[in-house]
């Protein structure tokens, strides 16, 4: 080599990194025609690792710190080139720096409504929604399975490949969480560490580690979500049989206020009501005394003590005002909260 082409060659002395915030995982420095000079430095800054590539092969991986670059730092380099101990010339190696922090607020979806097994109802559709957060575990395996020769790989890159991941394992994360689907919809934290659980050895694969995800939402068919809904009720109100009354009887007002004040409809479903809320408490009580070994004791017309006449005659006349306006809705709500009690 000619004394002038030696004087123009190119030397690096510092290899280094310095991220910018727009999601970038992985980043080849710039050498072109420049080489590595024997003897230079490598800083790798936390929530950083650099992977040192040589003929197309993985030839080191360094943490954060600062390394001196010599024959005896990079040993893998010199069985590689087969240098001897004594090399103080430059060598040329492609570098590859990775970001191994947390890449928070990752969404996902179902754009469509998916369908899974359930042990309770055998399928159901569902949508739903949240977001997860990721980093580069391995970089080595990241390197070889995903990134490979790019001069940069970021996150927007690596979305199309995770939102798939996830969606494609949602039903067998529910179906081996031995979970039923009512109680991982209405505990959202149990639905994301099914995800997790499932999701974990995947990202695992290709050198990543899942950090966390959260569901935000789930959204069910109507009839089922209508079960969820009377599930919940029914785990507010516990066992006792005179608050399920109670509950099933609020659930039924708000219609009688859509008649407005158009006729015997609604004094007749109020008395009908009235009756409805009387026989469940005797239903629960001979329920309780069968239990007891106690004499059951016959319906009566109406609970003692309670006048449902008056009662749903008031009702509707509070319907009445509201349907012309005189009564906004809370204020007849809050009447009919009143005159519920007095029925029970």
């Amino acid at each position: 080599m000619a004394l002038m082409d030696f004087i123009k060659k190119q030397f690096i002395d510092i290899i280094q990194w310095t991220e910018s915030d727009d999601g970038t995982l992985a980043w080849r420095f710039p050498m072109r025609d420049m080489e590595i000079q024997n003897g230079g430095s490598l800083t790798v800054r936390e929530s950083q690792m650099a992977v040192f590539v040589n003929e197309g092969k993985v030839a080191d991986v360094f943490g954060p710190g600062t390394y001196k670059l010599t024959t005896q730092t990079l040993p893998v380099l010199t069985y590689l080139k087969n240098w001897d101990k004594l090399f103080e010339s430059p060598f040329k190696s492609d570098v590859y720096f990775f970001s191994t922090r947390q890449q928070i607020d990752q969404k996902w979806g179902t754009p469509q409504p998916i369908t899974i097994r359930d042990k309770d109802f055998g399928a159901v559709r569902l949508r739903a929604f949240g977001n997860y957060n990721f980093r580069i575990a391995d970089p080595k395996l990241f390197h070889t399975e995903i990134s490979g020769t790019r001069d940069s790989y970021t996150t927007a890159d690596l979305d199309g490949q995770l939102r798939g991941l996830v969606l494609q394992n949602i039903s067998n994360a529910i179906a081996s969480s031995d979970i039923a689907f009512l109680d991982l919809a209405a505990n959202q934290l149990a639905f994301a560490q099914a995800l997790v659980t499932q999701l974990t050895p995947e990202f695992a694969k290709i050198g990543l580690k899942l950090e966390g995800m959260t569901v935000q939402n789930v959204s069910l068919p109507e009839e089922l979500q209508k079960i969820l809904d009377q599930k919940i009720g029914m785990g507010m109100v516990g066992n006792d049989m005179g608050k399920f009354m109670q509950y099933q009887t609020a659930q039924a007002i708000p219609k009688f206020a859509e008649g407005g004040a158009g006729g015997s409809g609604i004094a007749g479903d109020a008395m009908g009501l009235g009756a409805g809320v009387a026989l469940g408490q005797v239903l629960a009580q001979n329920l309780q005394a069968g239990l007891q070994g106690q004499p059951a004791q016959a319906a009566p017309a109406a609970a003692a003590g309670v006048k449902p006449d008056d009662v749903m005659a008031t009702l509707e006349k509070l319907g009445e005002l509201k349907a012309k306006g005189i009564l906004t809705q809370e204020e007849f709500d809050a009447k009919k909260a009143e005159l519920l009690k007095k029925l029970v």
